[in-house]
């Protein structure tokens, strides 16, 4: 019997976009309630303690955090192979991957996406210029230094693709929503590496959707996709009341 997979979480985030590239590689379906997690109803939080996405639920297991749902995903569906098979490339991917979740999100995420876009567009506040600044001209060049020196000189971390360029790749692919990109001249690996996998087909899918609501108050998102034939949920744990808390979106 095919699985039945439900998904909790926004296109727009990396956490929730990572998952969604290693279901659809893994060819698995699934149905989305694209919330974010600041409009989770009490629903929401009784399934996800902490206010955060992706959530995935398969019959009466609800599972959080991107990085365990990625795991259990790779278990259950071990082909093709999103990690690599030797175990010291695996660890390695493992740590590129919780870099990016952590590091990364840090500054690319909650110091200039969420300042720039979710503070202005749904809290309707202004943006910290100052952590941004520091963000972009301190924080988010160290980080690019360390990953640059991660690289190989062309193609794939490790060969084939992984959770580490997938999760890479994610990051980046929010940033550029408030209009952040890699300078390819001061680092061209990465910037080849992102421009690589943010051209597979199965981030291109995933960026029609997140297109389709990227510039939309978040109270016409749910409609914009529907019209536009995403694979919604038939209900939604949405309210049209944000609410910050312990909301971060891994």
């Amino acid at each position: 019997m095919p699985s039945h997979f439900t998904i909790i979480g926004n296109y727009i985030s990396p956490y929730v976009r990572k998952v969604l590239v290693c279901m659809e590689l893994k060819g698995q379906a699934y149905e989305i309630d694209p919330i974010t997690p600041f409009v989770g109803d009490d629903r929401f939080s009784a399934l996800s303690p902490l206010r955060r996405i992706p959530v995935l639920i398969e019959g009466d297991m609800v599972l959080n955090d991107s990085s365990v749902i990625c795991q259990y995903l790779e278990d259950r569906f071990p082909t093709p192979s999103l990690y690599p098979a030797d175990i010291a490339q695996r660890a390695k991917a493992r740590w590129l991957e919780e870099y990016c979740d952590t590091h990364l999100a840090n500054v690319l995420v909650w110091k200039l996406f969420y300042q720039k876009a979710v503070l202005r567009h749904i809290f309707h506040e202004d943006a910290d210029d100052a952590m941004v600044e520091h963000a972009r001209s301190v924080e988010i060049p160290a980080a690019l230094d360390y990953l640059e020196s991660q690289l190989p000189e062309e193609g794939f971390v490790f060969g084939d693709l992984s959770i580490a360029d997938i999760s890479i790749a994610s990051y980046f692919r929010t940033a550029s929503f408030v209009r952040y990109v890699i300078d390819a001249a001061r680092w061209p690996r990465m910037a080849a590496l992102v421009a690589r996998t943010q051209a597979l087909p199965v981030f291109q899918r995933l960026a029609h959707w997140e297109d389709t609501m990227l510039r939309l108050p978040v109270t016409e998102q749910r409609a914009a996709l529907q019209v536009a034939g995403a694979p919604l949920t038939s209900w939604t744990m949405g309210t049209h009341a944000p609410r910050k808390g312990l909301a971060r979106m891994e």
